[in-house]
């Protein structure tokens, strides 16, 4: 059966530890989801470069995942963010990791402005609003979070990206582990709605 491939990012100017590979590696291990998922779930880091999409995002999602769950950061929030949408656009503002910025203002000159998360968004907002502070939202930034997910989400597999917060300056294991036990549902949800897509729809 097709798994579910969990995705995080590496460090980014203003950000040198990134606190999403540290929750996305406690949730591969997550006994309730890789006993859902017959093993653990495959986990990419992705360099916080544009370049990483097309070398280390794209190579992942050509590997059929039945579902795919995102995490990244976003510094000024204080809650845990379900991002709703992608847009098709790009800032010029930010340079990337590599010290680069990005080529245009549009990710792909001929995709469509927006693309929505499926219904699954929804149903882990809900999930996750009985276990951590949590909200919807349609804006997930002009960086790589957004880029990232913009891609992610043209495959036809459930895909969904969520920002989570700095971490407190005392007990970030301790948050991080939470945090990790709360995507864990969310992750089972998204792979039990993948694998029924891929049974209804075999390849």
């Amino acid at each position: 059966m097709p798994g579910l491939l969990v995705t995080a990012f590496g460090p980014f100017p203003g950000m040198p530890v990134n606190p999403s590979e540290a929750v996305a590696r406690r949730l591969v291990r997550s006994p309730r989801l890789v006993l859902a998922a017959g093993g653990p779930p495959k986990l990419r880091i992705l360099p916080t470069t544009y370049a990483a999409i097309s070398t280390h995002l794209d190579p992942a999602l050509a590997e059929a995942p039945a579902a795919v769950l995102m995490i990244g950061v976003a510094g000024r929030s204080r809650r845990v963010r379900v991002e709703m949408r992608a847009v098709n656009r790009a800032s010029r503002l930010f340079p990337d990791a590599g010290g680069r910025l990005a080529a245009r203002l549009t990710l792909e000159p001929d995709g469509p402005y927006r693309r929505p998360a499926g219904p699954g968004a929804a149903k882990a907002l809900a999930l996750l609003a009985r276990r951590i502070p949590v909200r919807p939202s349609r804006d997930a930034g002009r960086y790589l979070c957004n880029a990232a997910y913009y891609r992610a989400l043209a495959g036809p597999v459930p895909v969904l990206f969520l920002h989570i917060p700095r971490p407190p300056r005392s007990g970030a294991p301790a948050w991080a582990d939470g945090l990790a036990a709360a995507f864990a549902e969310v992750a089972v949800l998204l792979l039990r709605e993948g694998r029924g897509r891929a049974g209804a729809h075999p390849r």
